[in-house]
């Protein structure tokens, strides 16, 4: 008997960011998965990550793409709202880029990508003696892997991000504009947004988040305060389409549809080369430019089980910038690798467990002076 909705004929309500990494919902759902695995469902795009918090957090949402870090959060209530999720699965890994602006792309000079943080702070450090302000930086939100990755890069090259930097929250698909009207000298976001903005000029790719952390963890499927404790079944079965569609996604010859329905679903206004260029492992180039490849593409299925050690990693770096309250049980908690695993065994072919990448953020770099 397939699994029922949490509320009678109600169909589930999954939210989701206009990002490439919420492909596994968006395909789920444009293939039939979600109905052919018994539960009806209804995808909701969202504008940002604090309309999607807010919305699971308070049940006009059953299960969304989610930040890792900020299921952390609110396990343990930093920031003030606590709320336990149930983390299922991950959807990606990789997929963002940091974008700065021609202007100060020039303060740099010319670099080979990655840029090396040494030769970014020594730019912000002439800019500092010359009188020039703290560049204002944003990333999507304070509790992401936006956040905590280029936090980590930053110290990496002895800047403080909370002085010589100033760090600030915006939607990602505000991003690219926010950049071009001068708002904002810098981003990290994820895809195709950065390549959107390097497409259109106003804003040059200066290093991927793969590579500060190599296959680092991107953003996970969760569900709301007991939503899966009241239906497991249910909430296995949401999870094994997800798992089918990381499958489907990962197999070349789909990408060109994957890139018609993400365009259709979630990115109307961007040309389909562009999101065909991060699925393809690129990121997109001024016009005139092929696509650069990148040496960390996205990848869905390798995310798929979701890890707790790559979650310690997360709440390590939480509590290095002072972010994180409660204890690592506590924290911890949201993920539900056995759920994932009850998934997986109803799957046809079965997916390979991936395995933890290693994170430098559990390194004991020293922090830089206040």
């Amino acid at each position: 008997m397939p699994p029922r909705p949490i509320a009678g004929e109600r169909p589930y309500r999954i939210g989701f960011v206009p990002l490439t990494d919420a492909a596994p919902l968006v395909v789920a759902d444009a293939l039939g998965l979600f109905a052919r695995h018994g539960v009806p469902t209804v995808l909701s795009a969202e504008a940002g990550w604090a309309a999607l918090r807010d919305k699971l957090a308070f049940g006009a949402l059953d299960a969304a793409q989610f930040l890792g870090p900020l299921a952390i959060a609110l396990a343990t209530g930093a920031g003030g709202l606590r709320r336990r999720v149930t983390v299922t699965a991950g959807l990606a890994r990789n997929g963002n880029t940091f974008v700065i602006s021609p202007a100060l792309a020039a303060a740099v000079g010319p670099f080979d990508r990655p840029l090396d943080p040494l030769r970014f702070a020594e730019a912000l450090h002439a800019r500092a003696e010359e009188g020039m302000p703290p560049p204002t930086i944003a990333v999507v939100f304070p509790f992401s892997s936006h956040n905590y990755l280029l936090r980590h890069w930053l110290a990496a090259g002895g800047l403080d991000p909370d002085h010589d930097v100033r760090l600030v929250v915006v939607p990602p698909p505000r991003m690219a504009r926010a950049l071009a009207e001068g708002a904002i000298e810098g981003f990290c976001v994820g895809e195709p947004w950065g390549s959107h903005t390097a497409a259109c000029g106003t804003g040059q790719i200066v290093l991927a988040s793969g590579d500060i952390w190599r296959d680092h963890p991107e953003k996970v499927l969760a569900f709301g305060e007991g939503v899966a404790e009241r239906d497991e079944a249910a909430a296995v079965a949401l999870t094994a389409a997800v798992i089918e569609a990381s499958q489907w996604l990962e197999d070349p010859a789909n990408r060109p549809a994957a890139a018609r329905i993400l365009q259709d679903r979630a990115f109307p206004e961007l040309p389909l080369s562009t999101i065909a260029a991060v699925l393809d492992g690129r990121v997109a180039a001024p016009a005139g430019q092929a696509a650069l490849p990148l040496a960390t593409p996205i990848r869905f299925l390798a995310a798929s089980r979701p890890q707790r050690d790559e979650a310690a990693a997360w709440l390590a770096a939480m509590r290095r910038w002072g972010h994180a309250t409660g204890t690592e049980a506590e924290a911890l908690a949201p993920w539900r690798a056995d759920l994932w695993d009850r998934a997986a065994a109803t799957v046809s072919p079965p997916p390979v467990r991936g395995a933890a990448a290693p994170s430098p953020l559990l390194s004991t770099t020293p922090e830089p002076d206040a």
